[in-house]
C-alpha cells in the first residue's frame, strides 16, 4: 500500500460542508492517511424544494451548500480522525486569518491548503450580455481573493513541509455561459503559476486540480444524460477521482511537482 507520507501532517481543506462534495472527500481522504484536518465553510442560503432533495439535483446540491458540516464530521469521527472545524468567510482577510490562528492554536502547524471553496452564479447572469458587477464581484471575491488570502497565510504559517492544491475547472479557458466563473478560474491557474515560482525556495509546491463534471449532487439523471457524450472515458466524474489526485499533490512522491494543472475530468474539456 502506497504511504504518502502525510501520517500527522495538517491540511486545510475549504468547502467542506456539503457531504457529497469534493472537499468532504479531500477531507476524508486526508484523514484515512492519519492527517489531522481543518475543516472550513461557509452557509450559502439558496432556494431549494425539501421534496427534491432525496435525488440528485440542484436541489439537492443548494440543501448541501446550505448546510453545516455535521454530516462530514460524523464520518471523520467514524475514522477516528482529529480535526477542527471552522465556519468563515474566506474572502474576508480578518476571518482568514483567524482560520490560521486556530489551526495553530489546536494543531500547532499547518503542512497542506486545498482551496476548493468557489461561488457560481445561480440567477443566469454569468454572460457577456447579461453579466453584472454583483456577479463578478462574488465570483472574484471567493474564487481568487479568497484563495489568494489563504495562500497567503499559508506561506507565513508554514514551517517544514507545504502543500497548496488548488481547484479549478476543467473549461476554464473557455466557459462560455459562465463567463466570470470560468475567468476566476483560468486566473487561479495563473497565480498557481505565478505563486509556485515565488514560493519554490521555502519548499513549497502549489498546483491546480481542473475537474471535469463531477457528481457532487448537483447532477440531474437528465444532465448527466445530455454531459456523458462530452466525457470520453464514459462516466461523470467522482469527488474520490479529485481527492485521490489531491492526496497525491499533497504527498512526499510529489515533492517536486509544482505550477502544474491537472485535469481530471475522464477526457472532457481536452
Amino acid at each position: 500500500m502506497l504511504d504518502y507520507g502525510l501520517q500527522d501532517r495538517v491540511a486545510i481543506v475549504t468547502g467542506a460542508n456539503n457531504p457529497q462534495g469534493i472537499g468532504a472527500a479531500t477531507a476524508l481522504a486526508f484523514a484515512r492517511e492519519g492527517a489531522r484536518v481543518v475543516l472550513v465553510y461557509q452557509k450559502i442560503p439558496r432556494d431549494f424544494d425539501e421534496d427534491k432533495t432525496g435525488g440528485n439535483g440542484v436541489d439537492r446540491y443548494y440543501k448541501a451548500n446550505a448546510g453545516d458540516a455535521s454530516a462530514v464530521t460524523a464520518k471523520l469521527d467514524e475514522l477516528g480522525a482529529e480535526y477542527l472545524v471552522l465556519e468563515k468567510d474566506i474572502s474576508v482577510e480578518a476571518q482568514v486569518r483567524e482560520i490560521y490562528e486556530a489551526t495553530i492554536e489546536r494543531f500547532g502547524r499547518v503542512d497542506v491548503l486545498v482551496n476548493n471553496a468557489a461561488t457560481d452564479d445561480e440567477s443566469g447572469n454569468d454572460t457577456i450580455e447579461t453579466v453584472t458587477q454583483e456577479v463578478i464581484d462574488n465570483a472574484f471575491a471567493v474564487n481568487v481573493r479568497g484563495s489568494l488570502l489563504m495562500t497567503r497565510e499559508f506561506v507565513r504559517h508554514h514551517k517544514d513541509y507545504g502543500r497548496v492544491i488548488n481547484l479549478s475547472t476543467d473549461s476554464a479557458q473557455v466557459f462560455a455561459g459562465q463567463i466570470t466563473y470560468g475567468a476566476s478560474k483560468a486566473t487561479l491557474e495563473a497565480l498557481t503559476r505565478s505563486i509556485a515560482m515565488e514560493v519554490g525556495r521555502y519548499g513549497i509546491t502549489v498546483n491546480s486540480v481542473a475537474p471535469g463534471p463531477t457528481q457532487t449532487g448537483w447532477i440531474d439523471e437528465e444532465l448527466e444524460q445530455a454531459v456523458l457524450p462530452l466525457i470520453p472515458m464514459g462516466r461523470l466524474i467522482q469527488p474520490t477521482d479529485i481527492a485521490n489526485t489531491i492526496l497525491f499533490l499533497a504527498s512526499e512522491q510529489a515533492r517536486f511537482v509544482t505550477g502544474q494543472v491537472i485535469k481530471v475530468s475522464g477526457g472532457h474539456a481536452l
